[in-house]
């Protein structure tokens, strides 16, 4: 008895200590190993961020549009390696309008901040207005969010809290929705922070020669108020620092950062983090298409009270990208730890990298303790209704520029015949995938693939094979060149190609990788098929 009781704890403290090990991709990790770092320190799709340091920690959050839960937030103790610890919004508001696919709508650039012991996340939805969320905890609860500012058109907010106790809201406005852009407003708040009191004021006009600015951060140093704000383009532009002794301008310009000769393109839009040995660090983001908007780490450091980012070799104040440069100095040396790619789903929660296409029903996934398999149940979609369109479908960022994913499946079908269709698949304006598709007479594995989802595209289907077997395992490779290569096998080893497709971007972000089952009718007992494992490897 003694013996099986010894067992069993030693069991659930190497699960428990496994659970705890930091999380190492085999694709990408930035940390060399010998005090210096590479670019860019996450190579997946965490644009438009921002970040703070409580202490001896920092914390990053990122655009997450129409991807539920949203808000994703990272966790860092150098900067340099990062842990996805939880997401600020679990459901994204209004409910009966994120209850459907809204690609490209919902969370755009938001701002975070740690005021009088309490964090703050202020996020825009263009159609709606400026909302804010709060919490005590970094982990939560987050509070349900509250609307600040309701209008179309209105982006990319950032909190100011001064030393007269007067709170400040700095936005940009999305011309596709409110008709003007490339200008700077600020606005005052209630004390609360959850409401504007007054019209705002404009402070920078970038037409002419900051065309296109936007996510403006405020900072205030030396008596200096500070607008970091981005221009020019995602793909194409600069960062802009703006400041003035007084909050609302006039405002002095100068162009911080900028591509040089470097092949980080467009390097802006991000965070100032100080650390606490008095170093200053910019996080921001390089739009890398297919995989979307990857976080880089510049140096940074004040000339004449003007912040200089990146290496500036020719010394007139404008720095460029570094692809390589000593880690920063945070007082002690940090394990090498990336965001989670894979899932081998013997935990009791989904891990924190999936996403939804829109809010989840209850019904869509369970956890299954029983296999140690993650399961997920069909859901009925109408007639060529393409995965494009389809809310249940599970999805995680590409996390390099070249890697392999691969799922082990098995599929159990409804005792009536419901036209199951499930499997692995890619998501963007461009996708594929390779599943099961139970037809009247048999399963069989077929390959998808869907050319200008965005604009109507429709699904083409090759069958492949007759499936006589309920488990088989699906892959995808995603080359350099931007190539998806599909394929499957039967026994896990000997795996045949299926089929490829060019990838592309989403709206706004970048492509996605995941699971999904789907049905044409709705039952009371819906097929599923459980998920054993799914791994990102080289």
């Amino acid at each position: 008895m003694k013996k099986k009781i010894f067992t069993i704890v030693w069991v659930a403290l190497s699960c428990s200590l496994y659970a705890q090990k930091p999380y190492v991709s085999q694709v990408w990790s930035p940390d060399n190993g010998d005090g210096t770092y590479k670019n860019p320190v996450i190579n997946a799709d965490y644009s438009d961020p921002d970040a703070i340091r409580v202490g001896d920690d920092f914390y990053m959050i990122a655009s997450s549009f129409d991807q539920v839960p949203g808000l994703p937030i990272l966790h860092s103790k150098d900067l340099v390696n990062w842990k996805i610890i939880g997401h600020a919004l679990q459901r994204q508001v209004p409910l009966e309008v994120f209850n459907k696919n809204q690609h490209g709508n919902g969370v755009w650039a938001p701002a975070i901040r740690y005021h009088k012991d309490e964090f703050y996340i202020y996020y825009p939805d263009p159609d709606f207005g400026i909302y804010v969320t709060k919490a005590k905890n970094i982990t939560g609860p987050w509070s349900d969010p509250v609307l600040v500012d309701a209008g179309s058109g209105l982006i990319d907010p950032c909190p100011f809290w001064d030393e007269d106790g007067k709170v400040y809201l700095s936005i940009a406005y999305a011309g596709s929705r409110a008709g003007i852009k490339s200008i700077l407003v600020m606005k005052e708040l209630n004390a609360e922070g959850t409401k504007v009191i007054n019209n705002g004021v404009m402070v920078y006009d970038g037409h002419g020669i900051d065309p296109t600015i936007e996510g403006p951060k405020i900072y205030k140093r030396n008596g200096y108020y500070y607008l970091f704000a981005p221009a020019g383009g995602v793909a194409t532009g600069w960062q802009l620092v703006l400041r003035s002794k007084s909050i609302y301008g006039p405002y002095e310009r100068k162009i911080v950062m900028e591509q040089g000769k470097t092949s980080v393109n467009g390097p802006h839009q991000g965070a100032w983090v100080h650390t606490q040995t008095g170093e200053d660090w910019f996080l921001h983001f390089q739009d890398k298409e297919a995989i979307g908007r990857v976080v880089h780490l510049q140096p940074m450091k004040w000339i004449n009270n003007w912040p200089v980012i990146g290496e500036d070799k020719d010394g007139d104040g404008t720095g460029n990208p570094v692809l390589k440069y000593k880690k920063p100095n945070v007082g002690k040396t940090h394990p090498i730890q990336n965001p989670a790619e894979s899932d081998e789903f013997n935990d009791l929660v989904l891990g924190l990298q999936w996403q939804w296409q829109a809010n989840p029903q209850a019904t869509w996934s369970f956890m299954n303790t029983q296999r140690g398999a993650l399961r997920l149940f069909a859901h009925p979609v109408e007639k060529d209704q393409t995965l494009w369109n389809t809310p249940h479908v599970l999805l995680q960022k590409f996390p390099h520029d070249a890697f392999t994913a691969t799922a082990k499946i098995s599929f159990t079908p409804s005792e009536k015949f419901t036209g199951e269709k499930a499997g692995l698949t890619t998501m963007a304006m461009n996708y594929g995938s390779i599943a099961i598709k139970r037809k009247q007479d048999a399963s069989y594995i077929v390959f998808t693939s869907c050319e200008k989802a965005d604009r109507g595209g429709k699904e083409t289907e090759k069958e492949l094979m007759k499936l006589n077997q309920k488990e088989v395992y699906f892959r995808m490779q995603f080359k350099a060149d931007t190539t998806c290569v599909f394929s499957y096998s039967l026994d896990g080893k000997k795996f045949t190609e299926a089929g490829s497709i060019k990838s592309t971007p989403g709206k706004w972000i970048g492509s996605k990788v995941g699971l999904f089952i789907t049905s044409d009718v709705k039952i009371n007992d819906a097929a599923f098929i459980d998920v054993d494992w799914f791994r990102i490897t080289k």
